[in-house]
């Protein structure tokens, strides 16, 4: 019998989950199909910047065992403060859904109610048996990679905004300067610049330092519905099938 796993979240980061989670034999459903016996984990993929995350997850928690680890994002909340919403918060696990599929590791962190709990790296054993590997690290905003490539597409584009370079020639200096696949604006097309600007306001809500303030281009461009690949446009124009055109004006 496969293993059964609630997902919650309906943002850009749910399709690819779904999908990676298929490949690995586990039925995917919502809180309404759940019989709580039988569910591995309940997996959250909503950024969390309004109420919807917090009433998903209240109401997956009445469905399943008091024991069914919930792997929630941490891209713009704590996991202490999510946990603080649940009636059982030592199950809460915060992890990063960004590029879940492709990434042979999955940076995870552990809130404050569950610092006692002996029992709370069990729940990590779901991971593991999809073949990641899974990183704990402190619970803040974003984690790690998450944060840190915002940071470097927040500072690109300011870059971009004051005419420093164009979005061409940043992409293409960080691309060869630092060996990656993509440049920052690239990387916000790819992830979301809906979702760049989520971790930014919730380091910057969390920690209330100036370093993390949005430019005003990336929040123009989520008004504006700029998102990135999944919208068709963002720092570049995509076909349908979410391959390139080519620049933006």
């Amino acid at each position: 019998m496969a293993d059964k796993v609630v997902i919650l979240g309906d943002g850009p980061f749910r399709e690819p989950l779904a999908t990676f989670l298929a490949s690995q034999r586990v039925a995917c459903m919502s809180p309404e199909q759940a019989d709580g016996r039988d569910v591995l984990a309940v997996i959250d993929v909503q950024t969390g910047c309004d109420g919807g995350k917090r009433d998903w997850l209240v109401s997956a928690e009445r469905v399943v065992s008091e024991r069914t680890p919930i792997f929630t994002s941490v891209l713009h909340r704590t996991a202490t403060e999510i946990a603080s919403w649940l009636a059982h918060p030592e199950r809460v696990v915060g992890f990063s859904p960004v590029q879940f599929a492709d990434m042979p590791v999955v940076e995870v962190c552990r809130p404050l109610q569950a610092e006692e709990d002996a029992s709370w790296t069990e729940h990590l054993q779901v991971l593991a048996g999809w073949g990641k590997e899974v990183e704990e690290v402190g619970d803040e905003p974003g984690l790690v990679f998450p944060r840190t490539l915002a940071l470097l597409v927040n500072e690109a584009a300011f870059a971009l905004a004051e005419k420093i370079a164009d979005k061409v020639d940043i992409d293409l200096a960080m691309r060869k300067g630092t060996n990656w696949p993509y440049g920052p604006l690239e990387w916000a097309d790819r992830i979301g610049i809906d979702q760049i600007v989520a971790i930014l306001t919730g380091l910057e809500r969390e920690l209330g330092e100036e370093r993390y303030r949005p430019a005003p281009l990336l929040r123009k461009m989520v008004y504006a519905g700029y998102l990135g690949r999944a919208s068709g446009r963002g720092f570049y124009c995509y076909d349908e099938q979410s391959v390139r055109k080519g620049a933006e004006g």
